[in-house]
């Protein structure tokens, strides 16, 4: 016998503002930042219902309707938000707006399995980058610059410095010490110009169709922006190519996967791409990569980290004691190819 799944209460005048079937309502995905429903509509189809995390302001939406639209007008698919039955693109509400989005059939995917999805994340994240360069639009919501490692380095001293007596300390000043060491081999990052970007490309942010290898379109979009360039690409290849995932301190980088998704990208951007924007797609996975380590041995100490799974750990520190680990660990998996990686990203973006 199937099991009974019983509906998720939802405000009852959110449904009604969308004309969404309450019985339908059901939690869809694994994301932490904001609620996720999935929700069949009045009128036959089935709609992505969200409320968005309080750290994103609700005129986050003004940003993410201009975007789609001009992602639309290009060709490519993407999420569209659903106004209300008077017109609006979300509702207040003191634990974070709601909005509704158009579903977009397929699957979600928590790693990389091959390398043909990588070739196929590297060509549709192009392909969003590619699109958006026309984009004339004053966004809303500004975040503060994400990607700096300087300050997240900082960070991580003040940490140190505050919570000698913290539980983990002794597990996390030897790893802070490996950080600061990985730091200072980095190479400076070039000056490229400011794109439009998604700005948390991770895989669990593209889409994939259901019965084969294609990445169909990019997900969450409070995130959008500008920076640099080598940045998002930095963050996209971090994530794609750990085999071993972000909560496993057993990172690992894949040449092979990294290989492909930098081809994907390279053709999808061929006379787009700035040279010296793919001629630092290394040295920039290595620099996310650090930076990313240098937060999460911070939140050791400081324990503010929102996405902790008590399933799994007892407690943030421990959360992020995993994380790392991983990401040292992943780190020096690409240092010790780094000639071989160097190798492919050269190929794939000679002609860029």
């Amino acid at each position: 016998m199937r099991p009974v799944i019983q509906p998720t209460p939802v405000d009852p005048r959110i449904a009604d503002a969308w004309s969404l079937l309450p019985e339908t309502i059901r939690p869809l995905g694994t994301g932490l930042i904001n609620r996720t429903f999935l929700a069949h509509a009045r009128g036959g189809e089935w709609r992505v219902l969200q409320q968005l995390n309080p750290m994103f302001p609700p005129e986050v939406m003004e940003d993410i309707e201009a975007v789609t639209a001009h992602l639309a007008r290009r060709g490519l698919l993407t999420p569209r938000l659903v106004p209300d039955r008077e017109g609006r693109l979300w509702l207040p509400d003191a634990g974070g707006a709601w909005r509704v989005l158009t579903r977009i059939p397929g699957r979600v995917l928590d790693a990389i399995g091959n390398p043909d999805q990588a070739r196929e994340a590297g060509r549709l994240l192009a392909a969003f980058h590619c699109a958006l360069d026309d984009l004339d639009h004053q966004f809303r919501h500004v975040r503060p610059p994400v990607h700096e490692p300087a300050r997240h380095l900082a960070d991580l001293s003040r940490a140190l410095e505050a919570n000698r007596a913290h539980r983990r300390y002794d597990a996390a000043a030897p790893l802070a010490e490996e950080i600061f060491a990985a730091a200072a081999d980095l190479p400076p990052l070039p000056e490229t110009p400011s794109r439009v970007v998604h700005g948390d490309p991770k895989i669990s942010n593209l889409v994939f169709a259901s019965a084969r290898d294609e990445a169909l379109c990019m997900l969450d979009l409070d995130t959008l922006g500008r920076m640099a360039l080598p940045f998002e690409l930095g963050d996209a290849l971090r994530s794609w190519c750990n085999v071993a995932g972000e909560d496993d301190p057993r990172g690992s980088f894949s040449a092979t996967l990294f290989g492909a998704a930098v081809r994907g990208y390279g053709e999808a951007a061929r006379g787009w791409l700035r040279p010296a924007e793919g001629a630092c797609a290394v040295d920039a996975t290595a620099t996310i990569q650090v930076e990313l380590a240098a937060r999460f041995c911070a939140d050791i100490l400081n324990e503010r980290y929102f996405g902790w799974n008590p399933a799994l750990f007892p407690g943030r520190a421990e959360h992020n004691l995993a994380r790392a680990r991983g990401q040292l660990n992943v780190h020096r998996s690409l240092l010790g190819q780094r000639s071989r990686l160097e190798e492919l990203a050269g190929r794939a973006f000679e002609a860029g």
